[in-house]
């Protein structure tokens, strides 16, 4: 261990924190979520690692990089002090979403299995793949992210409760509820029309 326990377990409230701050201003379309969300993932970057989830910690420098681009094109969408519009993927793309995520997650578990030493590659890839698929989707203001997010704070709590990480995974069942409102809050936006 690099990080000595006591200040890995402070670093990890504090990237909790940050993380449900990011959530909270996500479910209402502000692009200053974008903010809080690097600063949240670039801790986790460290408390993963540590931890021996390397998809996990590497998909934190994905997070620092979709981040940016996600607050580029929110800022773009209109999304600088207001709410960003969003809407639904079409039947042909959402198979192709799912395609790709799967592909993805289990190369990467497979990858991770031969190696690493990696605590649990597959359950780790897969929540490591459906994240970079919903963060996509987040990026193009699509509201089945929010579907994605579902299920990955799910798979997640069980991971991070198995790991040890308390705090993350409070933080992942405070997200699942938080995303549960956030996917409500979206089809409510689109079905107003504000979303188009």
């Amino acid at each position: 261990m690099i990080v000595d326990p006591a200040t890995l377990a402070v670093l990890e409230w504090v990237a909790a924190g940050l993380g449900l701050v990011n959530i909270a201003l996500l479910i209402f379309r502000s692009a200053w979520n974008f903010l809080f969300a690097i600063l949240s993932v670039a801790i986790y970057v460290f408390i993963f690692f540590e931890s021996r989830l390397y998809a996990e910690s590497g998909l934190q420098v994905f997070y620092i990089l979709a981040n940016v681009w996600g607050w580029l094109l929110w800022r773009r969408a209109g999304g600088g002090d207001a709410r960003v519009p969003v809407r639904w993927l079409d039947w042909p793309s959402r198979v192709v979403w799912l395609t790709v995520t799967a592909a993805l997650s289990l190369n990467l578990g497979w990858v991770m299995h031969r190696y690493t030493n990696a605590a649990m590659p597959f359950a780790d890839s897969a929540i490591a793949g459906a994240s970079v698929a919903a963060q996509l989707l987040l990026g193009f203001r699509r509201i089945e992210n929010w579907v994605v997010w579902i299920a990955v704070d799910v798979a997640a709590v069980l991971l991070y409760i198995n790991r040890g990480l308390y705090p993350t995974a409070g933080l992942y069942g405070g997200m699942l509820v938080m995303s549960i409102v956030g996917l409500k809050e979206w089809v409510e936006a689109e079905r107003r029309g504000a979303g188009v």
